[in-house]
């Protein structure tokens, strides 16, 4: 093991550093005690030589090497600091699970810290537009690759639209409507854009492809469902018709639906969502994103701050920011029957005056609450995040949002 030179053998025992690589104390003083009696050993050996180049007579090089190990000092145990969460926001997390009428869900990461809260977090729940933060994170992963670039053109055509929450939809003509990845990602992310999202879906290769960036990137719990048109008339009772992207088609085509049917429909959606997902292994993979730990460090930055400037929920975590604050999110909303929601979530990065980052998922899979107290409960989820932070706890009330936004 000593017949190398003396100062590889010190790095690989003690590393660069001087540390003796994964031992406990007692194992330190035992190598020690033997590296003294080696040096010794060997130092008796002395008489032993071997030929130089001119024949004369040299002592072994390597007996001096235990002298530079035996003289270092044991090196300190240290105790890997615990990463415990703070006991009130745990406290108050659970409170706000359990109080609420309904299945709900929060999970909080802090980023930066390593402690993880969570109540309801680990029940799979209905994404809605949650799920374009998978789209757009495959899209800027195939971007990396080199497979596509943000100026890249796409023309879409009334044959890419699909329902609900659809702005681009006034610009498709029967000709065309020219754009670019970069705008539809954008269009996607910031005003949930269903038909930007479902373009995006296809060009990156439908569903499987966001599916196996999910498991190649071992994010868990999540799923990803058929794309919008299929996801939405599912959970209705219908089967999807193209004719139902024009107008408020497909609202008529469901109101025309018997109740039982649509009952059915919606339990179950609830009781299986296709594109269910925990919210701990969401608020993991933002947790993951800010770290830089899943797209280049450009990709990771564009991302961010396309999130940044999204315009939904304004009534969600947004509002319970104090001064100071920032937020990217995406909100995700599910359709309703009566008075029965399927999905109404909010997931985010917040970063805090300090710079800390915080990642948050508040998903709610179902309830017959009106959505004044669903906007309350995200609302004050973060504020329970905020506030073991700072005093400041303010909420509003009002919120602009459309199913699958």
């Amino acid at each position: 093991m000593f017949s190398f030179d003396a100062g590889i053998g010190f790095n690989l025992i003690f590393g660069s550093g001087g540390h003796i690589f994964g031992m406990t104390g007692s194992s330190v003083r035992w190598l020690m005690a033997g590296l003294g009696t080696l040096a010794l050993a060997l130092a008796a050996c002395g008489s032993g030589t071997r030929p130089g180049a001119s024949g004369v007579a040299m002592a072994p090089s390597y007996v001096a090497a235990p002298a530079y190990v035996v003289s270092l000092p044991v090196p300190r145990v240290m105790t890997p600091r615990r990463n415990d969460p703070p006991r009130a926001l745990v406290e108050r997390v659970d409170a706000l699970v359990r109080g609420f009428p309904g299945i709900a869900g929060v999970a909080i990461r802090a980023v930066d810290e390593g402690w993880t809260v969570e109540a309801g977090g680990r029940r799979r729940m209905p994404q809605q537009s949650v799920s374009k933060l998978w789209v757009a994170m495959t899209v800027l992963d195939q971007r990396d690759s080199g497979r596509l670039k943000l100026d890249d053109p796409v023309t879409l055509y009334p044959a890419d639209l699909t329902l609900f929450h659809q702005p681009i939809a006034s610009l498709v003509k029967p000709s065309g409507y020219q754009t670019t990845v970069g705008a539809l990602l954008a269009r996607a992310l910031t005003q949930s854009d269903n038909t930007a999202n479902d373009r995006l879906l296809s060009l990156v290769g439908g569903p499987s492809a966001v599916r196996a960036f999910v498991e190649r990137k071992q994010l868990g719990d999540i799923r990803f469902g058929p794309g919008e048109r299929l996801l939405q008339s599912k959970t209705a009772g219908l089967t999807w018709q193209q004719s139902y992207s024009l107008g408020n088609s497909f609202e008529i085509a469901r109101s025309r639906l018997s109740p039982d049917v649509r009952a059915a429909a919606l339990e179950a959606y609830i009781a299986d969502p296709p594109d269910g997902a925990a919210p701990l292994a969401i608020a993991d993979a933002l947790a993951r994103l800010a770290r830089g730990e899943l797209l280049s460090e450009t990709s990771t930055r564009y991302l961010l701050s396309t999130m940044g400037a999204s315009v939904t929920g304004r009534a969600r975590l947004r509002a319970a920011l104090p001064p100071g604050w920032s937020i990217q999110h995406k909100t995700g909303t599910g359709q309703e029957l009566g008075r029965r929601n399927a999905g109404f979530n909010d997931v985010g990065l917040l970063t805090a005056p300090d710079g800390r980052r915080y990642a948050i998922a508040v998903m709610i899979g179902d309830t017959t609450r009106p959505m004044h107290e669903r906007q309350l409960l995200i609302q004050a989820a973060a504020s329970a995040l905020t506030g073991y932070r700072t005093d400041n706890r303010a909420l509003a009330s009002t919120d602009d949002d459309a199913p699958g936004s």
